[in-house]
């Protein structure tokens, strides 16, 4: 992951951050209102946005891809390797990740970890920078940093990693400007960009389900085996 931990920890308790935060709180209460009972999976940075579903889920995970700049993050959270994450196949009922595509160098491996660990039923939400927005364009926010995404580019990623998406919200419309004053209104910019300019949000959001059906079988009998894509050079053996 290319961003520092501890950059992000900043980010998140400075005015951008805040409306940044409270935004795409709102935007993944709207995908997913009620959790009760699952298992739930933050990669990235998702610290601020587990404790939505506090209470509801039966578990909830934060992992962290490395290599990151801190020796480890603040708890909750726990470093992972970039592309193998450290848990059993059909694990977790959902998984949302911020911060992490666009910081990750191998996003198709990623995806690929996400598929095996989520149950036959999962879904995941990808929160990234939009390329066309502002918030990618200044890099005194995580969200100008790593690879900005394309709504198309991000609807092929997760198609050709076995997820078919469910759909795509726009989310953050104020403008990246690191005065408070300059935020007030981020609930008017947020509404009236929906609206007028829904593809110069300042992020992406995009649920998936697991396309179980997608991955062909290896051979007779072999239930659990699936034939996957190729990672294009990233070679792990699940």
């Amino acid at each position: 992951m290319r961003h520092e931990v501890h950059g992000l920890e900043a980010f998140y308790a400075s005015a951008p951050g805040l409306v940044a935060q409270r935004m795409l709180r709102q935007g993944l209460r709207g995908i997913w209102p009620h959790l009760h009972g699952m298992n739930l999976l933050g990669l990235g940075w998702a610290i601020p946005y587990l404790p939505l579903w506090s209470g509801q889920v039966t578990r909830s995970l934060a992992l962290v891809p490395a290599p990151i700049a801190s020796p480890a993050p603040p708890p909750p959270a726990a470093v992972m390797p970039e592309a193998l994450l450290p848990l059993p196949d059909l694990s977790m009922d959902r998984i949302i990740l911020v911060h992490a595509l666009e910081m990750v160098q191998a996003p198709e491996a990623l995806l690929r970890e996400c598929w095996r660990v989520l149950r036959d039923d999962g879904r995941l939400i990808v929160v990234v920078p939009n390329r066309l927005g502002a918030w990618s364009l200044f890099d005194h926010t995580p969200f100008g940093q790593g690879r900005p995404w394309s709504r198309g580019q991000l609807w092929r990623l997760l198609e050709g990693r076995l997820f078919r998406v469910a759909q795509m919200r726009p989310a953050l419309f104020a403008p990246p400007l690191p005065w408070r004053w300059a935020l007030t209104g981020a609930g008017l910019w947020e509404g009236m960009g929906r609206v007028a300019l829904p593809r110069l949000s300042g992020v992406v959001m995009a649920e998936a389900v697991k396309d179980v059906l997608g991955a062909v079988p290896l051979g007779e009998g072999a239930s659990r085996m699936v034939r996957m894509p190729p990672l294009h050079g990233v070679v792990k053996q699940l």
